[in-house]
């Protein structure tokens, strides 16, 4: 079953081929950066309308390098929720239109289970559909992140637990299959993601600011500055990032009393801080989950598993067999984990009626089990 994968749940127009027979076959990915760029964060009405240009020409262009034609589709998946109805709305309209149209069966993915089940497209890269496998990420990879085929392999089979860590979300998840999952804990407030982005402007740093903290982060003392690292001394596994975004801005504005202008080292002392108090609060609630359920596997998804410190740390603390995510390219937004997530929903016999319906918010856990 070859199936189209459309994402436009925010900023992001994805678009990917996954085939259940032979694994991804193409995808594609056109980024808005540059248009939300200079307002410093995602415009809602904008989003939409970028996503209204570009869906169809990058249908047209992944098609062309997977060199097949619509009527070779067999179904249709796209992002439903959750995330701005207006550009969740453009994807399910042109895919349900689509469906309708080559008489194929469409169906609305989660966008968060498709973060979920991101890492199986390592092995959906490769054409191979068995449960994905990872070696160290010090050995074996390409210049994108994938395991190579010479790599060490070790299977990762349900049930597992899930960091899903992004610009929109912050959760904790036990997921036993596709479809069964229980939510262990999410954020009271700031997704990890967000408060990244809002720690970066603070910093004047481009827009979106999480990748750029984490490489100013790079060349900062990690002695000078100690920030807290809220909800690790209470029981549970809920998180808030707002106590800690209000104190950098604290400090921001003390150093600035002191300094003037923060100096370039400052900006870079205060990223180094910050990321080691985000990527230590993570861990520690990781480790907390892992005694709690008893489960060996950790999944971290989502945009904030690209970052390289939260990998390295998790990896060093939970042991680097244990842990797992997907190739770079695969972290953020795109429309290949949509496809392979529609897949297997499709393959199991889910179907859409012809009434196109969003969600902006979805619980996770209200997903139908296959």
């Amino acid at each position: 079953m070859i199936v189209l994968g459309i994402e436009t749940s925010c900023d992001e127009t994805g678009i990917g081929l996954y085939c259940s027979e032979r694994g991804l076959l193409a995808d594609g990915l056109y980024s808005q950066v540059e248009i939300h760029a200079r307002y410093g964060g995602v415009i809602p009405e904008l989003a939409s309308r970028d996503h209204v240009r570009k869906t169809l020409p990058l249908i047209r262009e992944v098609l062309a390098e997977a060199e097949l034609s619509l009527s070779e589709i067999d179904g249709i998946a796209y992002t439903a929720g959750p995330g701005l109805v207006g550009a969740l709305l453009v994807g399910a309209s042109v895919g349900r239109a689509l469906a309708a149209g080559l008489d194929v069966p469409a169906l609305g993915v989660h966008h968060m289970e498709g973060h979920l089940l991101a890492p199986l497209l390592e092995n959906a890269a490769r054409g191979d559909d068995s449960p994905v496998s990872r070696g160290s990420d010090r050995v074996g990879r390409d210049a994108d992140g994938r395991q190579s085929r010479d790599a060490p392999r070790k299977e990762l089979r349900f049930p597992f637990l899930a960091l899903l860590v992004s610009g929109g979300h912050s959760q904790l998840v036990r997921a036993d299959g596709i479809g069964r999952y229980q939510m262990l804990g999410e954020s009271l407030d700031d997704a990890a993601g967000e408060a990244f982005d809002k720690v970066a402007k603070m910093l004047g740093l481009p827009y979106p600011g999480g990748p750029h903290l984490a490489r100013l982060a790079q060349r900062g003392d990690p002695g000078r500055f100690e920030f807290p690292r809220p909800m690790t001394k209470r029981p549970g596994l809920e998180f808030s990032f707002s106590g800690l975004k209000t104190h950098v801005r604290t400090v921001i504005a003390e150093q600035r009393e002191s300094e003037g202008e923060l100096g370039d080292q400052t900006r870079a002392d205060i990223a180094r801080a910050f990321e080691e108090a985000m990527v230590d609060t993570l861990t520690i609630k990781c480790r907390r989950a892992i005694r709690q359920t008893g489960l060996e596997s950790l999944v971290i998804a989502g945009g904030v598993s690209a970052n390289l410190r939260l990998r390295q740390v998790l990896e060093r603390q939970l042991g680097a067999d244990t842990v797992y995510y997907a190739a770079p390219r695969y972290c953020t937004d795109n429309g290949a984990m949509i496809a392979y997530a529609g897949s297997r929903r499709l393959l199991a016999g889910e179907r859409d009626g012809l009434e196109i319906q969003v969600r902006p918010r979805w619980p996770l856990e209200s997903l139908p089990a296959i």
